[in-house]
């Protein structure tokens, strides 16, 4: 875990899963696990993520309460401010998470939480910034030497295409948006 929890990869779900309702770390960590197979989770780091998170005010503990006989245990719900941080996370998350990242990942599975013209705006700056990234060919090297440059040409120039087809499809509301 970064010394920085805020910086946590589990941070963006988290607060994802609790734009959509309260919850407890059991609860939340069996949703993370559930959804992201790929991410790591325990429960510990739940907890721990989400205790830094109150601390910050991001998030608010409910009182304690039991369900359906179990001990009682500590809810959590967005803050505004939470909220806010949310936003700031998946625009910064669409815009300047490194190329083929789990933070770009997880910033465009809540993308639609954005306006759809600001996410269209971003994602094309993004590709244009990445398009100019990509360097140039090393031919004055033999090919067998540069097998790792050219498979990361190749990564970032289909996240590329694939970011300029999805900010179409934005523009020409040929996805349902549903924030706007």
């Amino acid at each position: 875990m970064p010394l920085d929890a805020s910086r946590n990869s589990l941070v963006m779900p988290l607060l994802g899963l609790l734009v959509e309702q309260p919850a407890h770390a059991y609860d939340l960590t069996a949703r993370l696990q559930s959804r992201y197979a790929h991410l790591r989770v325990t429960r510990s780091t739940v907890t721990t993520l989400l205790k830094s998170m109150e601390r910050a005010g991001t998030i608010a503990a409910r009182p304690p309460a039991r369900v359906e006989g179990r001990p009682p245990r500590t809810a959590y719900e967005l803050t505004s401010a939470g909220v806010a941080d949310f936003s700031g996370r998946i625009e910064a998350g669409l815009r300047d998470a490194p190329p083929a990242s789990i933070d770009f990942v997880l910033a465009v599975s809540y993308a639609g939480l954005l306006p759809a013209v600001r996410v269209a705006a971003i994602l094309q700056a993004r590709a244009d910034r990445l398009a100019g990234e990509t360097g140039p060919r090393h031919e004055e090297l033999p090919e067998v030497y540069m097998l790792e440059a050219d498979y990361w040409r190749a990564v970032v120039t289909a996240e590329i295409d694939w970011i300029r087809r999805l900010a179409a499809r934005i523009q020409s509301h040929d996805i349902l948006w549903p924030a706007s």
